[in-house]
Formats: C-alpha cells, structure tokens, sequence
C-alpha cells in the first residue's frame, strides 16, 4: 500500500538498538499533515492526496491557494508547504482530516526525498570528483578539465560532458531507509542512515518502493 507524509529534518543523532548496538540516525518531525484535497479516479484520472504541512501567514499565500485550503478549514492557517501524495486507490480520508507520524511504524522500509544543500558555482574536481593535472613542472592545470576539444572531424565539443557548473539545490531521493523508531507523541521518526537537505529542509516520506 502506497503512503507518504511531508516532514522537516531536525538533523543526526544515535540511539540503541535491542541489540545494544549504536545506530547512527537521522531525526525527522514528521506532520501533522492535513489533508487539503483528495484526488480520485473519477474526478482527476488518478488517486492521491494533497497534504499541507507547517504554516505561514495569510498575507503570503495567494486567493487562489486561499479558496482551495477552505474546504479544509486551513485558510486562517495556511501550511507552509502543500504537495501530493499519490496512492494506488481512492483515498478514505477527507478534506481536514490530519495524518501523524503513526501512519509508519518501525523496522519499515521508507524512500526519502529532499532538496540537497548548495553549492553555488563549483568546478570539476569538487563536482565530479576528477584527478586534475600534474602539479609540477609547468602543469598550469591543476584543477581543471584537461583537453576537450575535437580534431578536424567532427570539430566540435559533444553535449553532455562534465564541466564546472551549478552544483547543489535539486532534488534526491534515498531509497530503503530503515525506521529506527517513531514516536507519535513528538511527531517524530527516525530513520537509520543520512538524508538528503540541510537541517529545517523539508523532506518527503514514502513506503520503500524496491521493497
């Protein structure tokens, strides 16, 4: 059964297992998540759920998104973040109802998705992890990309080579996370191992699709 919650990671810790061994995880304050829409098969071609998760003020968020969170009584409280959820079958819940950090349980298997940090302008050595040039003897390239070019034939650069650029700030997801423990009462999951984003980051929370 497909399910997914939006949250926002707080950051790493470690904890003991049953076994008394230290495991690295990573805490994540996952909802309350309100329902904002539900999606069906009859009305939209598909099944989902749109979640809202955090707030921000009214003044920020547009009439349009406005009139669509007052079927969920959200538009004196807008969430920060909205996002959908797809599902294989129309969804039970209805606009309003509040999903929590239960929805999961232990030992289950989650996919993880979220914005990795920034890295602003960088070059291949930090972005590729290439070997650079020769640092004696006149090399005069140390941490650059070496040759390119092309002979005669065909006389051009081909698309799609690894070259300095934009690095950072997209999307990741990491797959088959194991689920430490949660903790509903603190709205609280944590999952064995690194997550994609810096701390504050919201991030989405999906059953293990490989598992």
């Amino acid at each position: 059964m497909k399910k997914g919650m939006i949250g926002k990671k707080l950051g790493m810790t470690q904890v003991y297992n049953e076994a008394g061994e230290l495991v690295p995880v990573t805490a994540i304050e996952l909802g309350p998540c309100t329902v904002v829409e539900v999606r069906t098969v009859a009305k939209n071609g598909y099944s989902a759920l749109q979640l809202g998760f955090g707030s921000r003020k009214v003044k920020n968020v547009s009439k349009a998104v406005i009139g669509n969170l007052k079927k969920a009584n959200l538009a004196e409280n807008p969430p920060a973040i909205l996002q959908e959820v797809r599902l294989e079958k129309d969804p039970e819940q209805q606009p309003g109802d509040v999903l929590k950090a239960d929805l999961f349980s232990a030992n289950e298997f989650v996919d993880v998705t979220g914005r990795t940090k920034g890295r602003g302008f960088a070059g291949v050595v930090r972005r590729y992890n290439f070997g650079g040039g020769r640092a004696s003897h006149g090399g005069a390239w140390t941490r650059r990309t070496g040759s390119i070019g092309m002979c005669a034939a065909p006389g051009k650069v081909y698309k799609g080579r690894k070259e300095p650029g934009h690095m950072g700030n997209v999307f990741r997801t990491v797959q088959n996370l194991t689920v430490v423990e949660v903790r509903p009462d603190m709205n609280l999951m944590l999952v064995k191992g690194a997550i994609p984003g810096s701390i504050g980051g919201y991030v989405t929370v999906k059953n293990a699709v490989k598992k």
